[in-house]
């Protein structure tokens, strides 16, 4: 299987566990970093948020299966975020929620191929994060 593979195993997993995980993934950040809840106080229906999740889904699964899009969007949108008071270093925390309630949603589902591609993915996705735009 290959990491895209897994990946998808993983995304699909939790759709059908949770369905929409925005709210949980977002609760995942607050709780981690209260900081970063008051940059969202003008997302009333919560639209900015799901639309960043996609756009965070929509990089992880092109760079797992080895796509240009990552290397491009995320030191993007790392300096994007510098401009709302995000540091650097705390950009790539979001995909940490991320991959953290995945697995907890997925509980016993949550394979080691999942885990050592995830932590694979994470790793890649910080180091680009810290790359200059």
């Amino acid at each position: 299987m290959t990491r895209a593979d897994i990946i998808t195993e993983t995304l699909e997993a939790v759709a059908e566990a949770v369905g929409d995980p925005t709210q949980q993934v977002y609760a995942r950040l607050f709780e981690a970093h209260p900081e970063f809840e008051q940059l969202f106080i003008m997302d009333i229906d919560g639209g900015v948020r799901g639309s960043m999740l996609q756009q965070a889904l929509d990089c992880v699964m092109d760079h797992a299966d080895g796509g240009a899009l990552a290397p491009v969007l995320v030191p993007a949108a790392r300096a994007d975020h510098e401009g709302y008071g995000v540091e650097p270093t705390d950009f790539p925390l979001f995909f940490t929620a991320m991959r953290d309630v995945f697995r907890e949603s997925l509980g016993a589902g949550w394979t080691p191929d999942m885990d050592r591609e995830w932590a694979a993915l994470l790793s890649e996705l910080y180091g680009l994060a810290k790359e200059d735009a």
